[in-house]
């Protein structure tokens, strides 16, 4: 069986009471089942375990056992990736935890910046004022002042824009 998140295919989920040692080099899920459904409350990475009590003894076991209401409703899916580095795995985990945002990760959730630049705002088209071509920056200059309106053209790159004349 098998549980597709983001474009990931992870092995699982299965009740988290029958998972045995060992794990290695994988990201792992931890699902609340709510009767056909299956929440992510939390995810992280792990490198190599061989303890049996690995789960039990997480310091959010608790955590996990409140927002699913019992054990018996906590699941677990995982992602192996033997042939990636601790980068990758990271760098996969961080997405899931952008996107998901698990209760039980809430402080691990990493800040999202933009991937966009915000330019500032055009200023007000006056005598006293340039007005910059948004393509390349380099000035415009009124070509054709209409009755409402005026025709710039940049001297860079040569677009045209129109202003409404206020």
């Amino acid at each position: 069986m098998s549980i597709q998140i983001l474009q990931y295919e992870f092995l699982g989920p299965i009740p988290l009471e029958e998972w045995g040692p060992p794990m290695e080099k994988l990201i792992y899920l931890i699902l609340s089942r709510d009767k056909d459904k299956f929440n992510i409350i939390y995810a992280d990475e792990c490198g190599k375990t061989d303890d049996k009590a690995f789960f039990v003894q997480h310091s959010g076991y608790k955590c996990w056992i409140q927002h699913s209401g019992s054990e018996k409703s906590i699941h677990l899916a995982i992602l192996p990736l033997f042939e990636f580095s601790d980068e990758h795995r990271q760098n996969i985990l961080n997405k899931i935890l952008i996107h998901y945002k698990p209760v039980c990760n809430s402080e691990d959730i990493p800040a999202t910046k933009p991937d966009y630049v915000v330019r500032r705002s055009e200023q007000n088209v006056t005598d006293e004022k340039k007005y910059m071509c948004l393509c390349c920056g380099s000035e415009m200059k009124p070509e054709k002042q209409l009755e409402k309106s005026t025709l710039f053209r940049c001297t860079g790159c040569g677009l045209s824009d129109t202003r409404i004349d206020s």
